[in-house]
């Protein structure tokens, strides 16, 4: 149940939300944009870290959502509910392990992630990369909350429409 009164309109509550603050919901739309859209990471590596957030943020719909650009496939079953359990199967390479365990301390410890832990990190990924996926981590953690701590979560896609479009859906 939403804790907002939610604008009347076409589209799901997660997007109409943003007839609130429009300008806010540029912001989020081009924040989730580049995140989906403009990534270097492999679609691997920030899918497990997607499921990894969506299961802190306890967002049931975020934990089901199966549509992130080129992951069709790319995450068995097995894997999407093992991390978001907060598990690291042992189907993963290491960079994508070290991307779970990355999203993890970032959302609930990140006091721990230090000089130990960006060494093993810069190991694995690139400065750009590195950037990349904490742009990316961060953008699910601070919407995927919003959208569950305002109870809009119950159609939670982060599917936002693309800065400057329109908020409303066809």
């Amino acid at each position: 149940m939403p804790r907002l009164d939610i604008p009347d309109g076409p589209g799901d509550p997660e997007v109409r939300v943003w007839a609130l603050r429009p300008e806010m919901g540029a912001a989020a739309a081009a924040l989730s944009h580049a995140v989906y859209e403009r990534s270097i990471l492999p679609v691997r590596e920030r899918e497990l870290a997607r499921i990894r957030i969506a299961g802190i943020n306890g967002c049931a719909i975020c934990l089901q959502w199966r549509s992130t650009p080129g992951a069709a496939g790319a995450v068995s079953e097995a894997e999407y509910a093992a991390v978001a359990r907060g598990e690291i199967p042992t189907t993963c390479s290491p960079s994508e392990s070290l991307a779970i365990d990355y999203a993890t301390r970032f959302a609930t410890d990140h006091e721990s992630l230090d000089e130990t832990a960006f060494t093993a990190l810069r190991a694995l990924f690139s400065d750009a990369e590195l950037l990349d996926l904490t742009v990316c981590v961060g953008g699910w953690l601070a919407l995927g909350r919003t959208l569950h701590v305002l109870g809009i979560d119950d159609a939670c896609r982060l599917d936002l429409p693309a800065a400057g479009a329109s908020l409303e859906t066809p």
